[in-house]
C-alpha cells in the first residue's frame, strides 16, 4: 500500500448528528486538497449510531479507514491510536464536531511544505463557549505554561499537522495518563501556528463537561511538572514558621499571662489548619502515586474491537512502514 501524503486523525464519540455533515464537508476538503489522502476515524466507543454511519460511509469511500475501540478509553487516547495507524507522511489531528474547520489544514499544509515539522491551529475566538469555559481554559493554560519546563504554545488545542519524523517520535511515548499536546510540545522540532477563528459545534454537546476538563488539567499537570510537590515542601516550610510562633504563645499564655482557657480557640484553629494541609499534601501526594500506580502496570492504552478498510493488528502498520523508504524531508518531498 503506497503511503499517502497526508493523514487525518478524527476521535469519534456518539457524533451521529455530525458525520453527515462531516462527511459532506471533508469530500468538498479533499477535492480541494489535491494530495493523496487517508481519513481516520477512531470511534471511542461511541453508544449512538456513529460506528453504523461511519461503516457505510466507508464501504463506498476507500480512502476511510474506522479504527474502533473495545470500550470508550478517552479523547487523548483515542488521538494516540489514531497516530499509531495513521501512514501519512504528515498527519492532522482534528475534532470531528466541525470545529476545527478543514479548510484551516490548507493553511497548516502550506507551512509544512516550507519546512515546519509542527504546524499547531491558535483560536482567535472562540464561538458557542460558554464565559465560564473561555475564563477556566485561559488560565489553565497560562499557569500551566508557568509551571512546566518546556514551551507549550498558549489558546491551542489538539487541532495540529504533524511531520511523519514527529509522529515517529510521539509513538515511543506510551504513558497512561496522556496530555498529547503537551507531549507534541516536548518531542521539539521546528513547530509553528495558524491563526482562525473557532466555529461552534455544528450539533449535539460537548463532550468535555466540568468533570473531564478538571481530570483533563489535573493530567495535564501532573505529567509535566512536580512543582505541586515543590509547593508542598515551601507549604510545610511555612506551616513550620508559623507553628513555631504558635508554640511560642502557648508558653506564654501558659507561664506568663496565665490564659490558658482563653487559647484553647487559638489551638483550635491551628489544628485545623495544619489539618487541612496535611490533608492537601497527602492529596497531591495521592494523584503522583496514583499515577505511578498506573503506570507500573504496563496496560495497554487502549484496546481495537473492530476496523475497517485497516488492518487489526497496529504492528501490521509499522511493518508496512518498515518496507517503504521514508521520506527525505519534513516537507513530504522524496
Amino acid at each position: 500500500m503506497t503511503r499517502p501524503t497526508l493523514s487525518l486523525v478524527l476521535p469519534i464519540y456518539n457524533e451521529e448528528e455530525v458525520i453527515p455533515e462531516l462527511h459532506k464537508r471533508l469530500q468538498g476538503f479533499m477535492a480541494k486538497l489535491g494530495l493523496t489522502t487517508e481519513v481516520l476515524f477512531v470511534n471511542d466507543g461511541s453508544r449512538d449510531k456513529s460506528m453504523e454511519l461511519l461503516r457505510g460511509i466507508a464501504e463506498k469511500e476507500p480512502r476511510y479507514r474506522i479504527l474502533s475501540f473495545a470500550r470508550n478509553f478517552g479523547h487523548q487516547t483515542a488521538i494516540t491510536a489514531g497516530v499509531d495507524y495513521a501512514r501519512g507522511e504528515a498527519v492532522v489531528v482534528m475534532d470531528a464536531d466541525l470545529q476545527d474547520p478543514p479548510e484551516v489544514v490548507l493553511e497548516m499544509v502550506e507551512k509544512w511544505r516550507a519546512g515546519f515539522d509542527v504546524v499547531y491551529g491558535r483560536r482567535r475566538k472562540r464561538e458557542g463557549e460558554t464565559w465560564f469555559k473561555l475564563v477556566t481554559a485561559r488560565w489553565f493554560y497560562r499557569v500551566f505554561a508557568a509551571m512546566i519546563p518546556i514551551e507549550v504554545p498558549l489558546d491551542t488545542g489538539d487541532f495540529r499537522l504533524m511531520s511523519r519524523r514527529v509522529v515517529v517520535a510521539l509513538r515511543e511515548l506510551r504513558e497512561t495518563h496522556r496530555f498529547v499536546r503537551g507531549m507534541v510540545a516536548w518531542v521539539g522540532f521546528k513547530q509553528t501556528e495558524v491563526l482562525y477563528d473557532r466555529p461552534g459545534r455544528f450539533a449535539g454537546d460537548t463532550k468535555y463537561p466540568l468533570r473531564k476538563m478538571v481530570r483533563f488539567a489535573l493530567d495535564g499537570i501532573t505529567s509535566f511538572s512536580v512543582l505541586p510537590l515543590r509547593f508542598s515542601t515551601y507549604l510545610g516550610v511555612l506551616t513550620s514558621l508559623g507553628s513555631v510562633g504558635i508554640i511560642v504563645w502557648a508558653l506564654l499564655s501558659k507561664y506568663v499571662w496565665h490564659h490558658v482557657v482563653e487559647g484553647w480557640t487559638g489551638i483550635m484553629i491551628a489544628l485545623a489548619l495544619f489539618s487541612s494541609v496535611q490533608l492537601l499534601m497527602i492529596g497531591i501526594l495521592g494523584e503522583y502515586i496514583g499515577r505511578i500506580y498506573e503506570e507500573v502496570k504496563r496496560r495497554p492504552l487502549y484496546i481495537v474491537g473492530d476496523t475497517v478498510n485497516l488492518p487489526a493488528r497496529r504492528e501490521a502498520i509499522e511493518e508496512q512502514d518498515a518496507e517503504e523508504e521514508p521520506p527525505r524531508s519534513a516537507s513530504g518531498m522524496r
